[in-house]
């Protein structure tokens, strides 16, 4: 009564574009060294070479919705010689479906947020496909409580809370608050910039603290970067706001480092991973409701609203504080650990729903007293 896995992807360290990669990239790696029986079907343009387990697919050109088709024939071929596929987030519907529909596993799917998270109006067609997933899957994922209640609001459907580990940023001890020369306090924000980041409010936030003393370090780049500029200088708060673009990945810890506090304003975060990354280089986080807000003490996140006077308000009382906030990281050995369980939990409920029903002429009683003999006969069930 083994779990046997095919996984739905679509990057893969490191050749990521956000969390969910590196989630899929923590447990396909966290389970072959565990010898959990694992594959990984992904976009033959992100899958690593010569990788046992990991099975890359031509896409070829197209959008999004084509390339994910060319993704189900094959994740849907090769389905049955697993007894659950997992997928993840809207786009592991099609292939899913296509998968149930041949052979007869579990279908478990993970949601790391929603299309309403992701966008200030969300694709009609985006939402109905999260609808579906969420009905027709056999068991849900969420990566926080709040992602999981959003789910249960939206599509009705419950989901069992699986935390994502905690990112860290290596540090090499560059200080670039001195290479920018800045004097005073330096905060930092890194991210994409688009609506649902709020880094308007947090603009905003700096004219209404106006203080020579501290400088907001804006990294990353989007389709509202050049808006976001001219609002600072519509604002006259230019000379307070450095926008240094995209940030190395080497860099980043050594950015996060050098910043008194590390602010995130979004309108929604289902996770946080830019929080956990700021925190695991020593650096106090002010932030609005995210899902690792969830695991963290209260001194080590300052909580506000996606507003500017909130906002301004948590800067002020963060550059207050003393000391390194102290918390105690969620690893993604344990999420790991955290999957597999549950892996073998559906096993296991699937298992003795399956052995009753062939067994039913023997009582229960009697079922329960045999339950190790009888179950070990029935588990070519699962397959």
């Amino acid at each position: 009564m083994t779990p046997k896995v095919q996984m739905l992807g679509w990057g893969f360290p490191p050749n990521v574009s956000g969390g969910l990669d590196t989630h899929v990239g923590e447990l396909f790696d966290g389970m072959r060294d565990r010898g959990v029986e694992i594959d990984l079907v992904l976009p033959e343009e992100y899958a690593p070479a010569d990788r046992d387990g990991i099975i890359g697919v031509p896409t070829g050109d197209g959008d999004i919705i084509t390339r994910i088709g060319r993704l189900s024939a094959t994740f849907a071929e090769r389905a049955d010689e697993a007894n659950i596929i997992h997928t993840h987030d809207w786009f592991g519907y099609g292939p899913g479906s296509r998968a149930t529909a041949n052979t007869d596993v579990t279908w478990v799917s993970t949601f790391h947020s929603l299309s309403a998270d992701r966008n200030q109006t969300p694709p009609e067609r985006e939402v109905e496909t999260e609808r579906r997933l969420a009905r027709r899957a056999d068991e849900l994922i969420a990566v926080s409580k709040l992602t999981a209640r959003d789910v249960k609001e939206n599509y009705g459907s419950e989901a069992t809370v699986i935390y994502n580990g905690f990112s860290t940023c290596e540090t090499t001890g560059i200080d670039y608050k001195s290479k920018l020369g800045i004097d005073g306090h330096m905060l930092f924000f890194v991210g994409r910039h688009t609506d649902q980041k709020g880094i308007s409010h947090l603009v905003y936030a700096m004219d209404k603290l106006r203080r020579d003393d501290i400088t907001l370090v804006v990294g990353g780049s989007g389709h509202l970067t050049a808006q976001l500029k001219q609002f600072s200088k519509i604002l006259g708060i230019e000379d307070s706001v450095e926008w240094v673009g995209y940030v190395p990945e080497e860099e980043l810890g050594d950015y996060y480092a050098s910043a008194d506090l590390f602010i995130s304003p979004s309108l929604a975060e289902p996770f946080g991973i830019t929080i956990t990354e700021a925190l695991s280089a020593g650096t106090r986080v002010v932030a609005t409701e995210s899902g690792v807000n969830e695991v963290l003490p209260e001194d080590s996140v300052i909580k506000i609203e996606p507003d500017s006077t909130s906002i301004a308000a948590g800067i002020k009382r963060g550059l207050e504080l003393q000391g390194t906030p102290e918390y105690t990281p969620i690893t993604w050995d344990e999420v790991v650990e955290e999957t597999v369980d549950f892996y073998y939990s559906i096993l296991w409920r699937l298992l003795r729903v399956r052995c009753l029903t062939k067994h039913s002429d023997i009582s229960h009683g009697l079922w329960m007293a045999n339950l190790i003999a009888i179950c070990s006969g029935c588990e070519p069930l699962l397959r």
